[in-house]
């Protein structure tokens, strides 16, 4: 009997009997874990999976991933703030990944190829009242609808969008890129019921027979603020100015505008202003760090020929003129008046101080809380009072359109729960994918895909959109600087480095599986795993 090779201490096929997996303490196994963009969607949009998809370059797939939570990507990836950006983990290596960009991409992709969202394939039976066709009720309407549910969207403008329509400009949201992407809603079966204002809830509600409601009525008041003025004087709130850019008559303002506010509305009728000829003033009592609007929207405000005047208070408005007092910062940081004056020409003021919501046709519904202007409601959305659900402008929090896309989403669900007598499942809770748990050394430098913008002439002169979309190239490029943060993406590095071969590949798109009985548990795989999907735990776990 020949000996063994000096190496060999094991008979041939035996690795298994020996069962070398049981020398591990510890042992690895994958996770899916929260990535920071998913986290701070106020949509809930799942952006690292329809990254994931849109990096292969299919997009149908990605696009579909998207709609699961947001039925307009070619309008929020124009009109959103994108805070998934700010949050995103690749800002930390170089630059976060444009998300928004990528997002544009696929939504214009989709209404230049003509999808259509998946219809239901059973009815409910049931009947939702929609009050309001701003960004909060078509998304309940949407997914209600995909739920299988009648619904019927009343609102009392002679077109549906709400404050995508009325409030934000066309050189921000072309109208052609909104309207296709309401059109798909109704495509669905969706009843839109248009210049038909609500006046009396519980009347509706009777008459019309309905199961549930979702309120999503916009703030579309301006706020009032009283501004000492003469009887010449020419005062118009924003919110006229802004709404009366969507009929045929353009607001008359003269040629010398002064714009009162710091806040997006206020650049936003600004930047309006430069458009139709006029010179804008920005006055605001506080420095621009200070001012609610973001800062690239005041930058392109100021690189379109806007001229802003902080630490400003507006003491007096008269014909052809105002008087400007100068403020200073306390102690504490507050502006206060210095008695300082100057005197400004000017042909018409617009207040832009901030939006209220209508609530008088709620009158008359019973233990419907309101607090500061607002609709008191629970997590599910519901108010006090059953079956009444709302969001939007109309609740506490922030407003802008992405918060009341996520809040017409969380009440669809909870109204379709609440239908079927069943409660609201509870949110899968996911420990959050970290920086510090990404393996950067694998991902290559790759500088962000920059959106190109219109020459300035055409933005001083023309409602043409400023801000244009990426090429497919570029958008393929954009995408594939996501990270995979706290995923598996199948790169195949835990494959690669097992020294024990215990890495099964399942195929493409079903990842991997672990056999632990060759695994000792060394940790090279979390280790060498670039997106940190891989967590080591005690094997009594």
């Amino acid at each position: 009997m020949s000996s063994k090779p000096f190496a060999i201490t094991l008979d041939v096929g035996t690795s298994l009997a020996n069962r070398t997996g049981s020398w591990r303490t510890l042992r690895p196994v994958y996770v899916n874990r929260l990535p920071p963009c998913n986290a701070k969607c106020p949509a809930g949009e799942q952006c690292q999976a329809w990254l994931y998809h849109a990096e292969s370059g299919d997009y149908r797939h990605a696009w579909e991933k998207i709609v699961e939570d947001n039925p307009f990507p070619a309008c929020m990836g124009r009109v959103c703030y994108h805070t998934c950006e700010s949050a995103c983990n690749r800002g930390e290596l170089d630059e976060s990944v444009g998300i928004n960009a990528v997002e544009r991409f696929l939504g214009d992709h989709a209404l230049e190829n003509g999808w259509s969202f998946k219809k239901p394939e059973t009815k409910s039976g049931k009947r939702v009242l929609v009050v309001g066709a701003g960004p909060a009720g078509l998304s309940a309407a949407y997914h209600l609808a995909r739920m299988g549910h009648e619904v019927c969207v009343r609102d009392g403008a002679k077109a549906a969008g709400g404050m995508m329509r009325y409030g934000i400009p066309k050189y921000r949201l072309p109208r052609e890129v909104l309207d296709k992407e309401i059109a798909r809603i109704a495509e669905l079966g969706v009843k839109f019921e248009l210049s038909r204002e609500v006046t009396d809830l519980a009347a509706e509600m009777k008459e019309g027979g309905f199961d549930a409601v979702f309120l999503g009525v916009g703030a579309s008041l301006a706020r009032r603020a009283y501004i000492p003025a003469g009887d010449a004087a020419h005062v118009l709130d924003a919110v006229t100015v802004l709404r009366s850019m969507e009929g045929e008559e353009q607001p008359l303002l003269g040629r010398r505008v002064v714009v009162y506010g710091g806040g997006n509305t206020a650049i936003d009728v600004a930047r309006t202003a430069k458009r139709l000829g006029a010179e804008p003033l920005v006055v605001y009592r506080r420095t621009r760090e200070r001012a609610p609007a973001h800062q690239f929207e005041i930058e392109e405000a100021i690189e379109e020929g806007v001229h802003m005047k902080w630490l400003s208070t507006i003491a007096h408005a008269d014909e052809g003129e105002i008087r400007i007092e100068k403020m200073k910062l306390d102690e504490s940081g507050r502006p206060v008046p210095t008695g300082e004056f100057e005197t400004v020409s000017a042909d018409s003021v617009v207040l832009a101080l901030g939006q209220e919501t209508n609530l008088k046709f709620l009158e008359g519904i019973d233990d419907l809380q309101m607090e500061n202007g607002s609709v008191v409601v629970d997590g599910s959305m519901m108010t006090g009072c059953p079956g009444i659900f709302a969001g939007g402008d109309m609740v506490p929090g922030e407003r802008n359109v992405t918060v009341a896309i996520g809040h017409g989403k969380r009440a669809a669900r909870s109204i379709d729960a609440w239908l079927a007598g069943r409660p609201m499942p509870a949110a899968e809770e996911r420990q959050p994918a970290t920086f510090g748990r990404l393996n950067t050394w694998y991902y290559a430098d790759a500088p962000k895909s920059v959106r190109p913008q219109l020459d300035l002439v055409r933005r001083q002169t023309t409602f043409d959109e400023v801000v244009q979309g990426l090429t497919e190239q570029t958008a393929l490029f954009e995408a594939r600087r996501c990270m995979s943060c706290g995923n598996c993406f199948e790169c195949d590095n835990c494959y690669g480095v097992c020294p024990d071969n215990a890495i099964i590949k399942l195929g493409p798109g079903k990842k991997f599986r672990i056999n632990y009985e060759y695994c000792k548990g060394c940790g090279i795989c979390a280790n060498e795993c670039p997106c940190g999907a891989i967590d080591m735990v005690p094997e009594s776990i």
